[in-house]
């Protein structure tokens, strides 16, 4: 009986939960590896920390808020059931709320930071094709995705502008490789949920050729982003280890899939990845 109780417990926790806090724990990593890198950046020339310590907040409030709002106007999957979940939702949106808007006030006081209000217009904008991607169905799934990282990774180029002062070619420049890298380990992550059973190398082409495609695409850009001195060097390195696991998918062998083994194997790649790109900046 006292187990039953427990478990009931544990699920009502879980369930209310999933009310207030993203369950896309993947997201999370999305939106802070390029906040972490592109405010590292800006602190290594100069910048400043407070505004990036608010600017962490909003972000981090703005990411949150939108799970109770998705529950409150019933497109979320988990749906609100009792009037105390209902409550626990309008607490969570106002609590949210509050603290995005005190955040974002103190970045805005006075005319400062107004570029922020362009940075969320176009992540706004992202977050609303994304939504109607997602809706066509199945077929458009992966460009929705993709479409909605515009929107996480922007935290890259916000973060480096509240810090500096300005937008210049590195802000545009790390938002465009956090976003090319988070385009890169989602479409990854896709082939290898949908494909895990799959044999040979020949079956994998046809199956993964668009990721292979995407990947050849990338080194092109990567290549570009060299030759123009528009990143450093070690940046550029820096998308080596995930490059060489994308090609390493098509002559491995098929193993039993682990979602979650999976996701923390590529959350080391993110942090791998933020590391090496950083240090191309030190000088």
């Amino acid at each position: 009986m006292s187990e039953t109780v427990t478990d009931l417990r544990t699920f009502n926790e879980a369930r209310l939960r999933s009310f207030v806090l993203p369950r896309e724990h993947g997201a999370w990593g999305i939106l802070l590896v390029p906040l972490v890198t592109s405010a590292t950046v800006a602190l290594l020339r100069g910048g400043a920390l407070l505004p990036i310590l608010l600017f962490l907040l909003g972000s981090i409030s703005l990411f949150c808020l939108r799970t109770p709002v998705e529950a409150l106007l019933g497109t979320s999957v988990q749906r609100i059931d009792t009037p105390a979940e209902r409550r626990l939702v309008m607490v969570a949106i106002a609590g949210y709320a509050a603290v995005a808007a005190i955040a974002l006030a103190a970045l805005l006081w006075k005319g400062n930071n107004s570029g922020l209000l362009a940075l969320g217009a176009i992540a706004a904008l992202s977050f609303g094709a994304q939504a109607v991607l997602r809706r066509l169905g199945r077929k458009t799934r992966m460009a929705s995705q993709i479409v909605g990282l515009v929107g996480l990774t922007s935290t890259a180029a916000g973060a480096y502008y509240v810090s500096i002062g300005h937008f210049d070619t590195t802000a545009w420049m790390v938002w465009a490789a956090n976003w090319l890298f988070a385009a890169n380990q989602v479409h990854m992550v896709q082939l290898r949920i949908r494909n895990a059973k799959v044999v040979g190398l020949k079956n994998r082409l046809a199956c993964g050729w668009k990721f292979l495609a995407g990947e050849i695409l990338t080194v092109a850009l990567l290549l570009a982003f060299f030759y123009l001195r528009l990143l450093p060097k070690m940046s550029v390195v820096a998308f080596h280890p995930m490059l060489l696991r994308g090609a390493a998918w098509f002559f491995k062998k098929p193993r039993p899939l682990r979602v979650h083994r999976l996701g923390w194997m590529e959350l080391g790649f993110a942090l791998i990845f933020g590391v090496m790109f950083v240090s191309g900046f030190l000088r």
